[in-house]
Formats: C-alpha cells, sequence, structure tokens
C-alpha cells in the first residue's frame, strides 16, 4: 500500500475520534471539522517524506490539540481550563467513547433536516469526503458541500450544546433513523441505474456496529445492526450477473453470508437479553431472522412473521408495515386475504407513489387469475420505479402477465 492509501486508511479511522476530542475542545463542530481537516493535509504533507509515526493516530490527536490551541488563542476565545484539557492527552483519551457519542448525537440533532443530518453525519462519523457522499447519493457535490455547510452553521447558530443528551431515550430514534436511512439507500437504491450500493451499506453497519460499543444497555442499536447485517447477507443472492435484481423467492440461498447471518443473530439476542421493551428496529430483525432460518423460501414460517408485523404495527404504525403484513398475509392466508389487506392500504395518500403497492397487487391478481388486471397494475408500478433495473423488472412481469 502507497504512503497516500495508507494516510487515507488511517484518516478512515481515526478522523470521527479526531473531531469529536476536537468538538469537546473548540465547543464548536464545524471549527473542529476545519481544524481536523488542516490536520489531515499536515499529514500527506509530513508522513510520505518524514514516514508515518509508529502510533499515527496519536500524532493526528496531538496536532489536533495544538492546532487547537492556536485557534482560540487566535479567536481571542482564551480559555485557560479549555487549553489545559487541549493539552492533557490523558484527559482526552479517558473522554474518548463520551466525545465520540456527543458527536453523533450532534451530527443528528432534530434542529437539522433529515437529509443534512445524514450528510453531516458520513462527514463527520464515516470519514468520507464532499465528492465522495455526493457520489453514493448521485446529487452534484455542490449540493452535499452546501447542505453540509448550512448544517454546521445551523448547530453553532442554535448553539447546539456539544453533549450527550440526557433524554436518550428521546433522541436516540433520530440517531438510528438517519443510519438505517444510509443503509436503505445501500441495501435499496432510490436512484441511479444500480439496485444495490455495498458501500453505503457497509458503512451504515460500521456506524450501527460504533454505536453498540458506545451504548452496550441500549436494545435498539443492536436490533438496527441485527436488522441491517441480516439483510446485507443476502447482497451476493439479490442480483443477477447483469445487475438485475433477484426477489426473495428466487434467490440461491447457499449464497447468504454465513458469517453476517451469525452476526446478526447474535445481535439479535443481545438486544432480547437485555429485557427491555423492544423497538422496531429489533422486531424487524427478528421478521428477518425468520426469513434466515428458513432452508427455503416454502418453509418460511410466514404465521410466526405475520404476528411479527402485527406487533411492528402496535410500534411503529405505516402504511409500508401494512403492505410488508400484507405480503405475509399472502402466503399464510392466501390471495384473497392478502387482496383485502392491500387495498386498505392503497387508499393512504402517502403510497400514491409507491411502486411497491402496485408490485404487490399486481402478483395478488395474478394468483387469483386475473393476468390481465395485473398486467396493468404492474405496468403502472413500473412507471412510479425509483431505478431502471427494478423498471426493468416490472415489465418483464407484466409482459409475462400478458402473455398468459
Amino acid at each position: 500500500m502507497d504512503v497516500q492509501r495508507r494516510i487515507e486508511a488511517i484518516w478512515r479511522i481515526e478522523s470521527a475520534r479526531l473531531i469529536a476530542s476536537l468538538s469537546r475542545l473548540t465547543r464548536d463542530v464545524g471549527t473542529a471539522e476545519e481544524i481536523a481537516q488542516d490536520v489531515f493535509v499536515a499529514a500527506l504533507s509530513q508522513w510520505p517524506a518524514g514516514g508515518v509515526p509508529p502510533n499515527p493516530g496519536a500524532w493526528l490527536h496531538t496536532t489536533g490539540r495544538h492546532k487547537a490551541i492556536d485557534r482560540i488563542r487566535r479567536d481571542r476565545m482564551r480559555d485557560d481550563r479549555q487549553i489545559g484539557a487541549a493539552l492533557d492527552p490523558t484527559l482526552a483519551a479517558d473522554r474518548s467513547d463520551d466525545d465520540l457519542l456527543a458527536l453523533i448525537f450532534t451530527a443528528c440533532h432534530p434542529v437539522l433536516p433529515r437529509e443534512s443530518r445524514t450528510a453531516l453525519t458520513l462527514r463527520l462519523l464515516g470519514g468520507l469526503s464532499t465528492d465522495e457522499i455526493a457520489r453514493a447519493f448521485l446529487v452534484p457535490s455542490p449540493t452535499i458541500g452546501q447542505r453540509i455547510s448550512r448544517a454546521k452553521r445551523t448547530l453553532t447558530e442554535a448553539k447546539v450544546p456539544f453533549e450527550t443528551p440526557t433524554n436518550l431515550g428521546e433522541r436516540l430514534p433520530a440517531v438510528l433513523e438517519v443510519v438505517y436511512l444510509i443503509f436503505t439507500e445501500g441495501y435499496a437504491a432510490t436512484s441511479g441505474d444500480a439496485w444495490i450500493r455495498r458501500d453505503l451499506a457497509e458503512e451504515a453497519m460500521r456506524l450501527g456496529r460504533m454505536l453498540t460499543g458506545l451504548l452496550p444497555r441500549e436494545p435498539e442499536p443492536f436490533g438496527l445492526v441485527a436488522l441491517m447485517e441480516l439483510q446485507a447477507s443476502r447482497f451476493r443472492a439479490r442480483t443477477a450477473p447483469d445487475g438485475s435484481p433477484i426477489l426473495l423467492q428466487d434467490q440461491d440461498r447457499s449464497r447468504w453470508d454465513r458469517t453476517l447471518i451469525q452476526h446478526g443473530l447474535a445481535a439479535l439476542d443481545r438486544a432480547t437479553a437485555l429485557r427491555r421493551p423492544l423497538g422496531s428496529y429489533s422486531v424487524q430483525a427478528a421478521i428477518a431472522a425468520v426469513h434466515t432460518r428458513a432452508p427455503a423460501f416454502a418453509d418460511t414460517d410466514w404465521e410466526a412473521i405475520v404476528a411479527l408485523y402485527d406487533a411492528l404495527g402496535q410500534i411503529a404504525p405505516s402504511p409500508v408495515v401494512a403492505l410488508n403484513r400484507a405480503v405475509a398475509v399472502l402466503h399464510a392466508d392466501g390471495p384473497d386475504a392478502a387482496l383485502t389487506a392491500i387495498d386498505e392500504v392503497r387508499t393512504d395518500p402517502r403510497m400514491a407513489r409507491y411502486h411497491l403497492v402496485g408490485a404487490v397487487r399486481g402478483d395478488v391478481l395474478l394468483r387469483l387469475g386475473r393476468p390481465a388486471d395485473a398486467a396493468e397494475e404492474l405496468e403502472r408500478a413500473a412507471e412510479l420505479a425509483p431505478t431502471q433495473r427494478e423498471r426493468n423488472l416490472l415489465l418483464a412481469r407484466a409482459a409475462a402477465a400478458t402473455a398468459l
């Protein structure tokens, strides 16, 4: 590995903790991130000539503290206790986890719009550049840069304190939502030609594992990690060699990642072992676990999945949950019951442009012996599909229905 690539790899590992410690010292996330970028530039300038230090993380943190002191003095914000903390590496190490947790909650603060939280989290905690985030979400780099800049400015203007909130139960869902949004964009992309973006999904799983380490007594981070790992275990089986999607019932389960399955089930066990009420991510992970444990699609315990969706509907009611439950009802109770359940959902205005309503309803109509109606439904769904891959799949299904 050449020096620059090694520096970039070290930065990816160390940047979040560096920004977190600098945020505590400067009391401003935007300033901290600027200083951290200066440190990264210094490493890129000095290490190729002088060699990578024996302890690169310590070099980054020490350099960052010195730059923070310079910034505090230059901005006439001198505070002897603040500078003393910056000079004390032992104190910085002792607070490392606390600082990292505070950074996560700051980046995901509810004062920020959802898109800004997502971009800022990937920037501060994922160590991704503006260009990398822009490529991941298929938007122009200046757009992402503006979101990040506005987010940092909003945090400063709103005087959001750099701390782990005392109302953890109220604020944690917003953090988990951001991590899962990143994962779902990787698991089933909403734009572009690719159906799966592994880089985003893997970054979300890394952030989720970070949360479980920082909050070992909270069940939902473990539930979220379990859900993501169990879903990600199917990646290799979800697409054909040409990139086209393969639906769950058609997947070769021997290609599922057994290591991710093992880790995901262990995380779910950890969530339940904490003996606290389970949230929506843990229940969704339990649903994924039922699929995972079935040797074949025909062996799936659909009655258990319907029951779990009933529980999920109580915890986090939404038309998407109701639609997913209708799919389970299809396999547990048959197409007549499923059609009734779907038609209750499709009247919800939030589902007017959700392509999977038509995709599921078309499948049900086909099973009821109504191929013409099924084809019409699938064609409408194709018009709403967010990616070309999904449009092609739905149109192929519509053509097959027409041929019957």
